[in-house]
């Protein structure tokens, strides 16, 4: 699985499930939010893991909460990011997450990976430009966590993406956004991620490689989605 590092000018990393294992800390934010929300609506199947990797995961925020929604054929305003978590609209429901999300952050911390820790340390010593593309505002405080900011040049996360107008996962802007703020064209950038809507982001953008993380979504899902090769570790491409 190793590769030829010298034949990329940067890396762009996904970094819930890919950097760090917060991927867990939001699928259980989501879960207790969605579920809370439908059994309060009654006649509605439960919200599983299954729900997360089909509608959320990878996704701008409040665009998970819409998908999800739709699948259900739950249909409620959008309201607007200033809305309060108990707010019934779309970005009350994801404010409301991300309360919880920052609950258990706070709580717990995070420490990244072994293996991706391995694989920074090794492309910083070579000099490599890197950037976090995160589809979750919360991306800063996640890399402070973890005590890993000092290792990327460049951080597009959600918030970034909505100031600059950028399309979220699974268009290809936020990513390619990276690569044009590090100074590098799209086919001499790698791209590293756990979700099928960022691998396809990904795979949309020209890259000169994707790479799928598989945290739990599968190789045949990542592959699918148009991942060039799949890892279940970042050590792995040492």
């Amino acid at each position: 699985m190793a590769v030829d590092w010298d034949a990329y000018k940067a890396v762009l990393f996904d970094l819930d499930g890919v950097i760090t294992p917060t991927a867990e800390v939001h699928m259980h934010a989501w879960s207790q939010m969605f579920n809370d929300f439908l059994t309060a609506r009654g006649g509605q199947q439960p919200y599983t893991d299954e729900d997360y990797f089909e509608h959320v995961d990878g996704k701008p925020r409040y665009d998970g909460v819409r998908d999800l929604l739709a699948s259900r054929g739950i249909v409620l305003p959008d309201g607007s990011p200033e809305d309060p978590p108990e707010a019934q609209t779309v970005a009350g429901l994801g404010n409301r997450k991300n309360v919880q999300f920052g609950r258990v952050l706070a709580h717990d911390g995070v420490t990244a990976y072994p293996g991706s820790l391995r694989l920074l340390e090794a492309l910083r010593d070579r000099g490599m430009p890197m950037a976090i593309v995160s589809s979750s505002r919360n991306a800063p405080d996640v890399l402070d966590a973890a005590g890993v900011t000092h290792f990327f040049s460049d951080v597009v996360h959600g918030g970034v993406a909505a100031q600059r107008g950028l399309a979220g996962k699974p268009a290809p802007d936020t990513y390619q956004a990276a690569a044009d703020d590090l100074g590098v064209a799209h086919a001499d950038a790698v791209v590293l991620e756990d979700a099928t809507s960022g691998v396809a982001a990904g795979a949309a953008g020209s890259f000169g490689l994707v790479i799928g993380v598989d945290r739990g979504v599968g190789v045949e899902a990542l592959t699918r989605a148009g991942a060039d090769l799949v890892v279940s570790d970042l050590a792995e491409l040492l």
